[in-house]
């Protein structure tokens, strides 16, 4: 750790032209366990940033952490003296089963008592991530899970779907039959139920993925989903700036070692075609509450994408999957297929694109 801070701020100050005139709104300590800094290296990478860019004055600034991590209500206090405005805490469960299963570090009393020690010092903005769908949740858990955290005012939740990722441990387990494999009607019906719960609880769902009292939005998630620039710092960190994608490699020594001797950490950068700008804004637009915008694809890409956007999609509004207004949106049953359904309305090319 001492030898990353000061390379992340080495990548800083040759970056601080990526972004332009645009200033700074939300900055996003995440990936690894960025709640393992400490307060003074906080702060040292906050000054930085308002030292090398425009910095709005009321920036949301999150802070992932780990329940484990939050034993200490004097380290959220210092988390707050840093700048820290906004937690992500990343529960997972309140049962002691779901935990074990998912081979996380914390117990369930820490969970509570990290939303306890966030409110306690002030975090009134703060979000939780909940995951369902596992073979050990059943629906009433499920239920209690959510109604917990309903009870406990938690302003924001982000709640997905169990995955496996392959070569992991618990994909090699489940393939040993030493753990039971992921039902994904069990998932449907549980994202379902949820929905419900969390709409009679007055959240937003302004996402698939996530529900927030009103006003407690993630700002920063909602601008990568509204296809804004953005500036990535530190290893396997990603940057866009509106037309092109970059990522740093991913090993920290090698990172820091390159660093150190004056090159960018950049492994890659892939220029977005005309094609792929569309079908991504198509894919991300649809996952949330305000859809995709037909006057933004005329706008961007013509009144040909707009037309041929509009034919496809005509099967999902006559299925009552998506709701054709000035915007297409996914109803209840057709947020359960929105990636296949997003996939079904890209483009291909050829004549989508002729007039943009």
């Amino acid at each position: 750790m001492n030898d990353f801070v000061p390379a992340l701020l080495k990548e800083m100050e040759s970056r601080q032209d990526y972004l332009g005139d645009e200033s700074i709104q939300t900055i996003y300590f995440g990936g690894g366990t960025p709640s393992l800094l400490n307060p003074e290296a906080l702060n040292t990478i906050l000054e930085h940033i308002r030292g090398h860019f425009t910095v709005d004055p009321d920036p949301e600034i999150t802070l992932e952490a780990n329940p484990d991590d939050m034993t200490d209500r004097r380290q959220l206090l210092s988390w707050r003296s840093a700048g820290i405005n906004r937690l992500s805490i990343g529960i997972q469960s309140f049962f002691e089963e779901d935990l074990r299963w998912m081979n996380r570090v914390h117990q369930a009393p820490q969970a509570r008592e990290a939303i306890r020690l966030a409110q306690e010092t002030g975090f009134d903005n703060f979000s939780i991530d909940l995951i369902y769908g596992g073979p050990t949740l059943p629906d009433d858990h499920w239920e209690r899970n959510v109604k917990e955290a309903i009870l406990r005012k938690v302003p924001h939740l982000s709640c997905y779907a169990l995955t496996v990722e392959p070569r992991t441990a618990l994909d090699k387990m489940i393939r040993l039959h030493k753990r039971e494999e992921v039902n994904p009607d069990d998932q449907a019906r549980q994202l379902l139920l949820l929905m419900d719960w969390m709409k009679d609880a007055g959240y937003e769902h302004y996402e698939i993925s996530n529900f927030a009292f009103p006003r407690h939005r993630s700002r920063h998630n909602s601008a990568y989903w509204q296809g804004r620039p953005y500036l990535g710092l530190g290893p396997s960190a990603h940057s866009f700036d509106g037309v092109s994608r970059q990522w740093n490699v991913a090993n920290n020594a090698r990172y820091i070692a390159l660093l150190t001797e004056g090159t960018h950490p950049v492994e890659e950068k892939e220029v977005l075609t005309t094609v792929q700008q569309f079908n991504e804004y198509v894919m991300v637009s649809l996952r949330t509450l305000e859809g995709i915008d037909l006057s933004v694809v005329s706008q961007r890409w013509g009144t040909t994408a707009a037309s041929r956007l509009l034919e496809r999609a005509d099967r999902y509004i006559r299925a009552a999957l998506i709701v054709q207004t000035e915007q297409l949106t996914l109803t209840k049953e057709g947020k359960l297929l929105a990636d296949g359904i997003a996939a079904e309305l890209f483009s291909d090319g050829g004549a989508w694109l002729v007039d943009s």
